[in-house]
This record gives structure tokens, C-alpha cells and sequence, in this order.
């Protein structure tokens, strides 16, 4: 008997079992070498199916209709080998990865000690069968021996992640009648010698005095590409040109220490855009992969598929990726996330904004950076105008890395890029406040929610006057924003009132800025804002910084709060020592220890329960449930009828995430049990009373009393 992994959908081609354990072995062998796990990769490969190995999986497979238990057995001849690493990893490798449990449970508990109980020929099939066929290497694996309890969690999920992407990329070939995809994209030299003819000419003759300190900064990162493996902070002034500077460092980095790839983690998918355009541009399509929820290919595309496929497992030259998708990627237990993290491995790893890091998922994040830089052969850099003061929690979690910084002449720097003038308004009204912006011709203003944004906007002048809140879908606040563009461009009036989206990377330049209270690092984004292009002078660019009469939320009190200490110690907010002393605050004066990991998610990894589910349940970066509504608008329109025709998939999802707002459950209940909008998937609906969506504000919220509001 031939026993078969897979048959093909016409029936016209088998797969032997043999062939795909020892593909999906070598391939998994392959992408654990990067950190020294190539043995008990290989191991858990040859093991993975031997499940398949049943009489049953191979009726199943000859088109009986048949449900078949077929990970556990290659997790209970693992564990019987004393591998429990393998058993973990073979266990979840098509669903997640489980939690250990106890020794005592049951068959049916469905931990991995449960697993174990399931007795060959009763609870699960017979599979011995594989003996005929597959010869496993001996030897108990003692790779991680000494290792800390938190450091073994980690390394599973990692050698998880090997063993899922070599068993999905051995399947997908056979679909596809081809060997195995390799990796997208150029190698790092090609990379790096476009970058060298892309910055070349700022180098050799910069325009202006500014143009001259960024060529300084790009220098000094080609320069600093050198420097030994480990942990950086790139602390660049805004308008100092981090973006191109960092990836200057970061691909002479790679290639002086032999790493893989760049991999750029951006917090906003707005700043993500952007980034990806500008590297794009530099270094092609087809070195560059952008991983985020509404990413979407353009039809004529011929690099599409390859890139497409590296959004799943991140093997292409330069990466991009959302703070929320890499982090909770690597905390997460499912085996899709988890598909991609072993090509972190050997990595420049770039946190942009390193500022909006989570407060209460950072020791959790610094820990897994200092992971990825002890074990995984990583670099880090922190980057941002605004350096969070991470000392404590660095010296904690990385005692033997030093962070070092890589902005040269970092207090003049400051100094030069210096494009604004601080004032304080004290309490002001939204009349107060509508009045001042109504005599200003091009006007941003700040405030933080999206409440408060609509009503202000409310009582400007209707000419020229716009608003930006997440009550707009991401295409029509992209629409918008080009047309403030332009009108700042040529000079019309321009008065805009947003929520803090518009603070992080986003490209505008207004003369005069108003930012209703926050924390420190938002007041300064917000004056990135201002005077962005430094073609006007510092005394005429005026950020105003007012106290709203709406109530601060809850979740900002606290960096409001540090924000203030900041200002009655320090004249100049703008400087580094004032910025330090403001993370220090509210890091380690205000927050807890248990408030910088509020789900205690590290107790939970060392105490040993290898628990995984329940890590991954507790690690959601955006923690507030949210619904999505589309609204068919525009293209939006054909998208949602495509949907309700054909129904959801992944792709068509991805394209109308372009069309859609976030709202919470109860506000999708109401807007469902008004009869404004119908159910199209799970926690999703589609608009249908189009009255509700203003091409102005986006989309209003009414509660079946028929009182308005927003949140």
C-alpha cells in the first residue's frame, strides 16, 4: 500500500506521506538552523503526520468522508521520546498550539498532557504503520536545558512557527505543481546600492543649512551600520529624515553582520502607507512587503502573488508590519499568526514611534524584544522624535545590551530642527475655541474625541473647513486629506479640526496648531504638524495648547497628568531632558508594575503552565471589542453587494476594510435594531440607511430614542 498525504481536487495526482514528512522536514530543518534548532526541527517534521499513517486518514484521503485525529500522534511519540518541545509543535500545527495542563487529565481534557492519555487503536487510530516507512533520529534534544522556564515558551512558539510554514509551503507546492516558494525579492547588497543612488545626491550637494544636518544624520547611520549586533535608539527631531536614515542603517547593519532582512514596525497603517511608498520608490515592489488589515494588490500587478504570499510568512528582504500585528503575532497561539515569526530570525527589526508602544502591554513588548535579540540574532532600534525613557525595564529584561544612540550631535540636532514656539491658553470652550480658529486662514486643531472633533467642526465657517475622525472610513479620510493638502499647498483656507490621527507621520505642514491637553509625546506630534517644511519662522509658528472642556478619557489622565509635571519642572517642553522626565513619570511614578503589564501576562509565562490559548486571549493590544460597519460608498458599493452575493472572503474583506468604520458592539446593536444597517459576517454589518454617513463627518451613531451621538 502507497500511503498518501494529500490527493489533488481532480483526483489526478497523489502526494505520497513519505515524500511531504520528509519535505516538510527538510524545510523546517532549514528555517530553524537560523537559531540553532535544526535537529528538533527536522524531528518534529518527520513526526508532524505520522498520524496519517491510520487506515482511516487513508480512506479519508482516497474520498471517504472520514474525521481523523491525526496530530496527536506524532505528539505522543515525541513526548514518549522525551521531546515534549516537538510535542507542543505537532500538537497545534493545525490549529494552535495548546496548553500543557496537567498530568492527571483526562483524554479528553484537551491539553497537551491530555493528548498524551489517547491510547493508540481506542481514542485516536492506529498509525504504527509509520515504522515501515519512517526512520525518527534518536536522542533526546537538550538544546534548551538551561533554559528559563519564559525562554522555553518563547522557543516553542518560535519552532512552531517553522514547522507550520514548512508543512503549508510543502502543500502549497503541491497544489501549484512546483518545488517550494522561496523568498521574494533582491539580496541585501542590490538593496543597499539603491539606497546609495537613491541618497546620493543629498549627500554630495545638500540645498539648504537643514539639508546639510540631514545629510549629517544619514552619514552617521551608514556609518554606524558597523556596530555590533544589539539594541539602538535613533531619537531624530522631526523633519530629520529617520525614515530613510534608519533603513540607511539598518540594511548596512544587516550586511555587516550577515542578517536576513528589515523588518520596519509602524504603529499607524497611515504612516505604514506612507513608509511603504517611500520604499517603494526606492527599492521596487518587489523588494518590499507590507503586512496590514487593508492592504490590497492593484490588478496589473505581476509581483502580487509572490508578495501576497509573503504576507503569511514575512520571507521577503524588507517588511513592513502594524505594532499590533508583530506583536501579538508573537504572543499568539494560533498557527496562522505564528507562521511567520521564525523569519524575525536574523533580523533589523525598526519600531517606529517607539513612543506609542503600549503602556500597558510594555514589559511584555521589551520582553520580547530582548528575546529576539539574546536568542534570535537581532538588532532593535528604537525610533522616534520622542524617546520613551525604556532604561529600567531594558536594563530588566537586557542587562548585557546596552542601548546606544544613534543621532549624532543629538542637542543641537534639536535645535536646529526647532520649528515651533510653545503657548499656554488655559480652558477654553468649544465657542472660545471655534472663534479663534475661525480667524485663522489655515488652522489645525487637536482635540481627543471624536465627540468633541465634530462639534467644533460644527461651528466653523463651512467654507474651507474639514474634519478627521475615525468616524470616516480610511478612503474617504485619505480623500480628504488630499484635498487639505492641496489647499495648504496653493494657499486657500484651510481649517481643520482631528482626532489624534493626524499626529503620527502624517505629511501636513499649518502654520498655526491648537492641541487640547495630552500626554507630552502627543503635544509634540501634534507640532510636528506645524511649520513641518521650516520655511516660516519659529516666532510665527504657534502651537496652542488649551484645556477642552470635554473630560479628558480615562485611559489619557494619566499621560496628562505626567504632561503637567513636565511642564511645571521644564520652561522648554520640546527638550530631551523634558521628554525623559516625562516617560519616567508616567513609566515608573504613575504606573505600577502591574499597570506596565496589566494582564500579568509574564507571570503567567514563568510560572511554567505553558499556557498558550490563554497568553494569547490576554495579549490583545486593542483591547476594546470592537463591530465593523461598511459603508457602500463609492467603490465601496460594488464591494459590498460582491459580499453579499458571493459572500465573505479573505480578499474581498481586505479591500472593503477600506470602506469601513469601527464602532462599538452596542452601537452596532442599535444601528442593526433600528433597521440602519443588516449583519454581513461575524461582528460586521453594511450600512443601509446612507442618511447616517455624512461626506463631511462620516458616520453618526443613533440610538433607537433617536437621540444623536458619537463616540
Amino acid at each position: 500500500m502507497t500511503y498518501l498525504a494529500r490527493r489533488s481536487q481532480d483526483g489526478a495526482r497523489d502526494q505520497a506521506l513519505l515524500e511531504h514528512l520528509n519535505r516538510t522536514a527538510a524545510l523546517a530543518a532549514q528555517f530553524a538552523a537560523a537559531f540553532g534548532a535544526e535537529e528538533l526541527a527536522q524531528r518534529a517534521g518527520l513526526l508532524h503526520d505520522i498520524g496519517k499513517y491510520s487506515d482511516m486518514f487513508q480512506r479519508r484521503v482516497r474520498g471517504f468522508d472520514e474525521r481523523v485525529d491525526h496530530a496527536t500522534a506524532g505528539a505522543i511519540t515525541a513526548w514518549a521520546a522525551q521531546d515534549l518541545l516537538s510535542a507542543f509543535c505537532i500538537a497545534g500545527h493545525h490549529g494552535h498550539l495548546l496548553m500543557l495542563g496537567m498530568r492527571g487529565d483526562k483524554a479528553s481534557s484537551g491539553s497537551l498532557y491530555g493528548r498524551f492519555k489517547r491510547v493508540p487503536g481506542k481514542e485516536i487510530e492506529d498509525f504504527s504503520a509509520y515504522l515501515n516507512e519512517v526512520e525518527i533520529p534518536d536522542g533526546k534534544p537538550s538544546i534548551w536545558d538551561n533554559a528559563s522556564l519564559a525562554e522555553q515558551f518563547f522557543f516553542i512558539r518560535m519552532l512552531f512557527s517553522c514547522l507550520v510554514d514548512a508543512d503549508r509551503l510543502d502543500a502549497a507546492a503541491f497544489d501549484a505543481e512546483s518545488e517550494p516558494r522561496s523568498g521574494m525579492g533582491e539580496p541585501l547588497p542590490i538593496l543597499m546600492a539603491k539606497l546609495e543612488r537613491y541618497v546620493a545626491p543629498w549627500l554630495e550637494n545638500p540645498n539648504t543649512p537643514l539639508d546639510a544636518k540631514r545629510s549629517t544624520i544619514l552619514k552617521t547611520q551608514l556609518e554606524s551600520g558597523a556596530l555590533a549586533r544589539g539594541l539602538f535608539s535613533f531619537t531624530v527631531p522631526t523633519g530629520g529624515g529617520k525614515t530613510v536614515a534608519s533603513m540607511a542603517f539598518a540594511l548596512r547593519h544587516a550586511l555587516a553582520h550577515g542578517l536576513r532582512r528589515v523588518i520596519y514596525v509602524i504603529p499607524y497603517v497611515s504612516i505604514l502607507e506612507q513608509t511603504q511608498a517611500t520604499f517603494e520608490k526606492i527599492f521596487g515592489k518587489e523588494n518590499v512587503v507590507a503586512h496590514y488589515a487593508n492592504l490590497i494588490f492593484d490588478d496589473d500587478d505581476d509581483t502580487a502573488p509572490r508578495r501576497l504570499q509573503a504576507t503569511e510568512n514575512w520571507d521577503a528582504p524588507i517588511v513592513l508590519t502594524t505594532a499590533v500585528q508583530f506583536f501579538e503575532s508573537l504572543f499568539a497561539a494560533r498557527a496562522t499568526p505564528c507562521r511567520k515569526i521564525h523569519n524575525i530570525v536574523g533580523s533589523v527589526v525598526i519600531f517606529d514611534e517607539a513612543q506609542m508602544l503600549p503602556v500597558p502591554y510594555i514589559s511584555p513588548c521589551i520582553w520580547s524584544i530582548s528575546q529576539l535579540i539574546k536568542h534570535y540574532n537581532c538588532s532593535a532600534v528604537l525610533c522616534t522624535a520622542t524617546q520613551p525613557s525604556l532604561d529600567r525595564l531594558l536594563a530588566q529584561h537586557l542587562p548585557d545590551y546596552p542601548r546606544r544612540e544613534l543621532c549624532p550631535e543629538r542637542s543641537e540636532m534639536e535645535e536646529v530642527f526647532r520649528r515651533v514656539c510653545f503657548t499656554r491658553l488655559g480652558k477654553q470652550t468649544d465657542e472660545d475655541l471655534a472663534q479663534r480658529l475661525s480667524g485663522h486662514e489655515q488652522v489645525l486643531c487637536v482635540v481627543n474625541n471624536r465627540r468633541q472633533a465634530q462639534s467644533l467642526w460644527g461651528q466653523l465657517p463651512e467654507e474651507g473647513s474639514f474634519h478627521l475622525s475615525t468616524t470616516m472610513t480610511p478612503e474617504h479620510r485619505r480623500r480628504v486629506l488630499e484635498t487639505i493638502r492641496a489647499r495648504l499647498k496653493t494657499n486657500q483656507p484651510c481649517r481643520v479640526v482631528s482626532t489624534s490621527l493626524i499626529e503620527a507621520g502624517v505629511d501636513v505642514d499649518f502654520p498655526t496648531v491648537y492641541r487640547a491637553m495630552a500626554g507630552l509625546d502627543s503635544l509634540l506630534q501634534a507640532a510636528g504638524r506645524c511649520n513641518r517644511e521650516g520655511k516660516r519662522k519659529r516666532e510665527d509658528s504657534v502651537v496652542h495648547i488649551f484645556d477642552s472642556e470635554a473630560t479628558v478619557p480615562p485611559s489619557m489622565q494619566q499621560n496628562v497628568a505626567a504632561a503637567r509635571r513636565a511642564m511645571e519642572d521644564f520652561e522648554d517642553i520640546a527638550t530631551a531632558e523634558a521628554v525623559e522626565s516625562y516617560f519616567k513619570t508616567l513609566f515608573y511614578g504613575l504606573k505600577t508594575e502591574a499597570e506596565r503589564d496589566k494582564k500579568q501576562i509574564l507571570r503567567k509565562i514563568n510560572s511554567g503552565a505553558f499556557d498558550y490559548p490563554e497568553v494569547a486571549e490576554k495579549f490583545k493590544l486593542i483591547d476594546v471589542e470592537q463591530f465593523t460597519v461598511y459603508i457602500p460608498q463609492g467603490a465601496g458599493a460594488a464591494l459590498v453587494e460582491q459580499c453579499r452575493s458571493d459572500g465573505p472572503d479573505r480578499e474581498l474583506m481586505r479591500k472593503l476594510g477600506l470602506y469601513a468604520v469601527g464602532v462599538y458592539p452596542q452601537q452596532c446593536r442599535e444601528l442593526l435594531a433600528a433597521g440602519a444597517a443588516k449583519p454581513v459576517a461575524e461582528n460586521a454589518a453594511v450600512l443601509i440607511d446612507m442618511s447616517l454617513y455624512s461626506e463631511k463627518t462620516g458616520l453618526a451613531f443613533h440610538p433607537m430614542e433617536g437621540a444623536c451621538h458619537i463616540i
